[in-house]
């Protein structure tokens, strides 16, 4: 038992820390002066930041935030752990700091952009499952408008086409939960998506009549 904590427990701890880099905050603390949790959704994430900064400084966020979690995967492998257990730990331990940051009192986002950076360094060199989850991500997007949806969608998609691919179970079960927690972290969007009041954001191809 100890043995075994001694082998998860570190690595463990660097996932959190990379994942617990609060950059969305971070930005909008430098460019504006302001904590971005007192606006729109109350999230650090790349959608907010999109309603306080623009959408060049979301994709940046996105970008980072994607990186932040692969990155913990580098590392540990990098230090010669290939493990997927130990890997699938330390991927989800990034996005459980992204959501709950320590140095801005766990208040973080929802985990989908860092989500997308662990499944996407499980397998560097052969990422299919992460840009499958991509282009579901844009289909769900452009047809819903809803970028929650999409990404619960593009997450779920993920996980259940990892044994398709041949990923290890580890890391199907990891990305199982993490689209079971993105879920839960999207819960009050599931309740506006229900009841039909869902934000809306604008198809990046107009549809027919919309077109000025």
């Amino acid at each position: 038992m100890i043995d075994t904590l001694e082998y998860f427990v570190p690595w463990a701890t660097l996932g959190y820390l990379f994942g617990s880099c609060p950059t969305g905050y971070l930005l909008v603390k430098l460019l504006k002066g302001e904590d971005i949790r007192k606006f729109g959704s109350g999230n650090i994430g790349a959608t907010n930041v999109s309603r306080v900064l623009g959408q060049k400084w979301a994709v940046f966020t996105a970008v980072a935030d994607m990186f932040k979690g692969g990155l913990a995967i580098l590392l540990t492998m990098a230090m010669g752990h290939d493990d997927a257990a130990l890997l699938s730990v330390v991927g989800a331990m990034s996005v459980l700091g992204h959501n709950f940051p320590v140095w801005i009192g766990f208040r973080g986002g929802k985990g989908v952009a860092t989500s997308f950076g662990v499944i996407a360094f499980f397998d560097f060199f052969n990422p299919a499952a992460a840009i499958l989850g991509g282009v579901v991500w844009f289909v769900a997007r452009e047809i819903s408008c809803a970028v929650s949806l999409a990404s619960m969608t593009a997450l779920f998609a993920c996980a259940f086409c990892m044994p398709m691919f041949g990923m290890p179970r580890p890391y199907f079960f990891c990305g199982l939960f993490l689209a079971v927690f993105a879920a839960a972290r999207h819960r009050e969007n599931i309740a506006r998506i229900a009841a039909g009041k869902e934000n809306k954001v604008k198809p990046f191809f107009p549809r027919r009549g919309e077109r000025e």
